[in-house]
């Protein structure tokens, strides 16, 4: 481990830094130059895949054939640690937009290329800026393109799956979306709450099969616990 420790430090570390900010430029660049669809997602998406692999952190997908390509869906996944975000988007293999918290966009560089690439912030400061999160939204929505979301608001701090907040599946039910449910497993593990570095190891992703909207639309409390309950049963008991 004190190698692994001077590997991260002195290698991975200044090679992650030097991708971050060319993922960041080359999504500018493309977008800026009128291929915001392809420019807006496969830089991160190589990027991504480097954080795990530079990190000796493996990553499996299950269920990828509940999902078919060119249709838009609100994917859902519990919260671990920020290798979800890694996980997600380097090995999700589907055209998606992220839903994120508004402050994120004050990161340098990087916060100014998530906005530039189609991702949604979302800003609950007034009912006006709401509804402009979801004009927004339903504009991304668009052509096979789906969002992805956190329905926990933020990292869990115990390792244990907490409470879902409504707001991605208002998203689904305003545009007849069906819900893709995904299990995050292993990244609590790679990257703790408050822990400097992460470890290596391996992160599971399970994608569930879609929760899709009946002639009467989605029932919202039925929908949240399906993909609640769907995402908690691919997941060891000590997470539940």
């Amino acid at each position: 481990m004190f190698f692994y420790r001077i590997y991260q430090i002195f290698i991975m570390l200044p090679i992650l830094l030097v991708l971050t900010i060319l993922a960041a430029l080359i999504t500018i660049t493309g977008c800026a130059l009128g291929s915001g669809r392809w420019f807006g997602y496969y830089p991160a998406h190589y990027w991504a895949k480097c954080w795990c692999w530079l990190a000796f952190v493996r990553v499996s997908v299950r269920g990828r054939e509940n999902i078919k390509i060119g249709r838009s869906y609100v994917f859902v996944a519990n919260h671990q640690s920020a290798y979800d975000i890694f996980s997600i988007y380097g090995f999700l293999n589907h055209q998606f937009r992220w839903m994120m918290k508004k402050s994120l966009e004050r990161i340098p560089l990087v916060g100014y290329a998530c906005r530039v690439a189609g991702h949604i912030y979302v800003d609950k400061h007034s009912p006006a800026a709401v509804r402009q999160t979801m004009e927004t939204a339903e504009k991304r929505l668009s052509g096979g393109m789906s969002v992805v979301v956190f329905p926990e608001g933020s990292r869990t701090k115990d390792g244990h799956i907490h409470g879902f907040r409504r707001g991605a599946y208002m998203l689904a039910m305003e545009f007849g979306l069906p819900v893709v449910p995904v299990t995050v497993d292993g990244a609590y593990d790679v990257l703790p709450p408050n822990a400097l570095l992460m470890r290596p190891g391996r992160i599971t992703l399970t994608i569930h099969k879609p929760l899709e909207a009946g002639e009467q639309g989605h029932d919202l409390q039925q929908l949240m616990e399906q993909s609640r309950q769907a995402i908690i049963s691919a997941l060891p008991q000590k997470n539940r």
